[in-house]
């Protein structure tokens, strides 16, 4: 049996969550609804739910702010809310899930079955963690990243990442110094949370940082020259929209 709280300051909202997992989740236990934050975070340290569902966008306190207050994590968290594209890409990235409202059924019974999946698993602390750090400028712009890790969390600044490269479903980060580190997210989590951060996919496995550009050689496709000696392949697909991204001030 999963215990969960479900945090939401629309009434509809939190009916509609509680009615639909009544019925299409039965292995889901509601311990308490809340429909004010503050108290949401009292009661949440209280009952030490196994499960959170939790609105982004409530006034006085976004639901952020709400498992910033919670001084631990040990349960999981299932965000719902209206549309927020930032947030989306941020909290996919972490592996946490994201409900739209009105909430669909079927994408209710898939994100409650995730979490049975990793009910027993460690790191849940870590992956919440890494999504409030993300999400936490309130910009599409990120400047820190926070990857989750099999033993905590990674940070790299942004502006320190040369490119990254696709390794099957993990991606090898390039970092300024030398430095490099293999993440459990595939290029396609990267370019979708730092393309708005001047990052560039220019090929199937690559997505470059256009701060590291030293070169761009022409050909077919070309290929770019990066800082510390970093050799990159443009595809022919993507050259047109490289080339128009250098051209932006």
């Amino acid at each position: 049996m999963i215990e969960a709280v479900i945090v939401d300051d629309e009434e509809d909202g939190r009916e509609a969550l509680r009615l639909a997992l009544q019925k299409f989740c039965p292995d889901v236990r509601i311990k308490a609804v809340y429909g004010i934050p503050e108290e949401a975070v009292v009661g949440i340290k209280e009952l030490e739910p196994d499960l959170v569902f939790i609105d982004v966008q409530m006034p006085g306190m976004s639901g952020f702010d709400v498992l910033q207050k919670l001084t631990s994590v040990s349960f999981d968290v299932i965000f719902v809310s209206a549309f927020d594209r930032y947030a989306i890409k941020a909290i996919k990235f972490s592996a946490l899930d994201y409900l739209l409202k009105p909430v669909d059924v079927d994408e209710l019974v898939g994100a409650v079955g995730r979490v049975r999946d990793r009910q027993d698993k460690k790191g849940k602390s870590f992956l919440v963690e890494s999504v409030l750090h993300n999400v936490k400028f309130g910009t599409n712009q990120v400047r820190r990243l926070a990857v989750p890790s099999f033993d905590g969390v990674d940070f790299f600044d942004a502006k320190d990442i040369i490119f990254c490269k696709a390794e099957g479903s993990y991606t090898a980060v390039f970092l300024t110094g030398g430095l490099q580190k293999l993440v459990s997210r595939n290029l396609k989590d990267f370019e979708n949370l730092l393309s708005d951060s001047g990052f560039c996919r220019v090929h199937h496995s690559f997505l470059i940082n256009l701060q590291h550009v030293q070169r761009y050689v022409r050909g077919e496709g070309g290929y770019v020259m990066l800082t510390e000696n970093h050799h990159v392949d443009v595809s022919r697909r993507k050259k047109e929209e490289f080339l128009a991204l250098l051209d932006r001030p």
